[in-house]
């Protein structure tokens, strides 16, 4: 560590693991479209300019802002810090709860929770891991990354049944309020313990030579532009994984109480919070494993399993084989492969790009999530209303996952024969 300066990395990293405590309550979206659907289907006059087939719009329009929002927070955390791009995350998230509170309007939610609120996450979310893995040495950038964004994941085991708590006492528009409120407290306050490590500063451990003293400096990063890395096939080959992968995971997220309806019934929420339990592990672990066997193994191995895990989903929905154990475990696979491509993908951008635009980088990178929240939950919810079941959904999942598993594992033969020519010319 660079001599006397106070290391503040741990303070930074329970920082932005809190502040994605807060704006993970994207994820429990399928707690609020249960009770939106529940009106619709009851033909309540308040919310008739709602159709079932657009009922997950606006958490398909949140995803989408939300990746938008991110390269140009990215871009601003890189420039002004992340203590003022966090704020400005949680001004807007409680605004557009606030907004939705007070209507029950489509028009009026699409714009409340789909574009202000996903506008609010995408600040808070970018500036969160940024400055917490410049605290320390690129051997932890997984492990580090896994943790900061564990509690975007984590954060519907308290929401959802609070969620289900609040919704049930005072309706769903007076819930909206509270989280409001709440969340611009907190991701508020967490934001000013953001910060970066001063100019110089370098967290690699420096091992003494023999004569006792320091050895040289590790040779400096490569720092691209975003420019630069779209120019690059790795980009393009990140963005489209990352596309699929975290495409087939938001499926499960935007829907999780509606299929475990089928199984827990009132206890529903509990489907939630376990996906999110597998969700935050699946961070940590994917980031700590990716720190010792590589990125790319990882990914795939995560690939492959969460295609098995979707269509073992389509027989254990449609035929509920092993009832309530079996669900919320196969729930917990899922969350967790899902969530670790949360830790992989990032820790992938700092890896390749460096971290001087660490954060419009990833940004850039994280855009195939955004489109991945407006493309894959939308197909799924029209399948599903032209179907009248999940299964073609899970299909879908399971099938576009073993064409990109397949992908990269020719990918990653690619890279080795080529690097096996170099070593050998």
């Amino acid at each position: 560590m660079s001599s006397g300066i106070k290391n503040r990395g741990w303070s930074v990293t329970m920082s932005g693991l809190g502040i994605n405590l807060a704006l993970g309550i994207l994820y429990t979206w399928s707690i609020f479209k249960a009770s939106i659907m529940g009106m619709i289907k009851s033909k309540d006059a308040a919310w008739t300019s709602w159709t079932m087939a657009s009922a997950n719009d606006p958490y398909v329009v949140c995803c989408l802002i939300f990746a938008v929002a991110m390269i140009i927070a990215g871009k601003m955390q890189d420039k002004l810090g992340p203590r003022l791009t966090a704020s400005i995350g949680g001004l807007l998230v409680g605004i557009g709860f606030v907004v939705i509170s007070q209507s029950t309007s489509y028009a009026i939610w699409v714009l409340g929770f789909g574009v202000l609120a996903g506008t609010g996450i995408g600040f808070g979310y970018a500036s969160a891991t940024p400055p917490a893995v410049k605290w320390f040495p690129k051997a932890r950038t997984g492990l580090i990354a896994g943790l900061v964004v564990a509690g975007f994941g984590l954060a519907s085991v308290y929401i959802a049944p609070l969620s289900n708590y609040l919704v049930k006492t005072y309706g769903l528009q007076t819930s909206m309020l509270i989280f409001g409120i709440a969340f611009t407290i907190v991701v508020c306050g967490l934001a000013t313990f953001l910060v970066n490590p001063p100019a110089g500063y370098s967290p690699e451990q420096v091992k003494p030579t023999a004569a006792g003293q320091a050895a040289k400096p590790v040779a400096a990063d490569v720092n691209m532009t975003p420019s630069e890395i779209m120019k690059t096939g790795t980009f393009y080959r990140l963005w489209i994984t990352f596309f699929i992968s975290t495409g087939t995971g938001l499926v499960i997220i935007g829907s999780i109480a509606g299929m475990g309806k089928a199984v827990l019934g009132e206890w529903a929420f509990l489907g939630v919070a376990v996906l999110a339990i597998g969700n935050a592990g699946g961070r940590i672990l994917a980031g700590f494993i990716s720190d010792k066997i590589g990125r790319q193994k990882t990914l795939i191995f995560m690939l492959f399993i969460q295609a098995t895990l979707m269509f073992l989903a389509t027989s254990i929905l449609k035929d509920k084989i092993g009832g309530i154990p079996i669900f919320l475990i196969l729930t917990l696979f899922i969350g967790a492969n899902y969530g670790s491509n949360l830790s992989i993908f990032p820790s992938a951008t700092k890896d390749q790009w460096g971290l001087k635009n660490f954060g419009v980088n990833y940004g850039a990178v994280f855009s195939a999530w955004g489109v991945a929240g407006f493309v894959y939950p939308r197909v799924s919810q029209m399948l599903e209303a032209a179907t009248g079941s999940f299964r073609a959904s899970l299909i879908m999942c399971s099938i576009s996952l073993l064409v990109i598993g397949i992908f990269n594992v020719f990918s990653l033969k690619a890279r080795r024969k080529s690097e096996a020519t170099l070593q050998t010319a």
